[in-house]
């Protein structure tokens, strides 16, 4: 399993706007094949970064959902509201001493 990490840092007039558009895309992102969830972060510092936390099979099925019909339509969205360029990472668990 991986886990997907975006850090988007959005223009401040456009925080709102991503959040109620994220809204309506939350359920059918998180519920892609293979995906296990997702979660959206937001900076205690800095509401306008705010950050997506997904887990995914593998590569592969992150790569299907990023090559989705879906996907086409969120990014090209979200995109132009950045303050500046998104950051992703994909890593994998080395330890979990999390507490549910």
């Amino acid at each position: 399993m991986i886990t997907r990490i975006v850090k988007m840092h959005f223009q401040a007039d456009k925080t709102a706007e991503f959040l109620t558009f994220f809204e309506t895309i939350k359920w059918k992102v998180a519920q892609q094949p293979n995906c296990h969830g997702m979660k959206l972060l937001r900076d205690i510092k800095n509401p306008n970064i705010l950050f997506t936390y997904s887990k995914w099979d593998d590569e592969t099925a992150l790569n299907t959902y990023r090559d989705s019909e879906l996907f086409g339509q969120v990014w090209p969205t979200i995109k132009p509201w950045f303050q500046e360029k998104a950051e992703a990472w994909s890593v994998e668990e080395a330890f979990d001493g999390m507490h549910s």
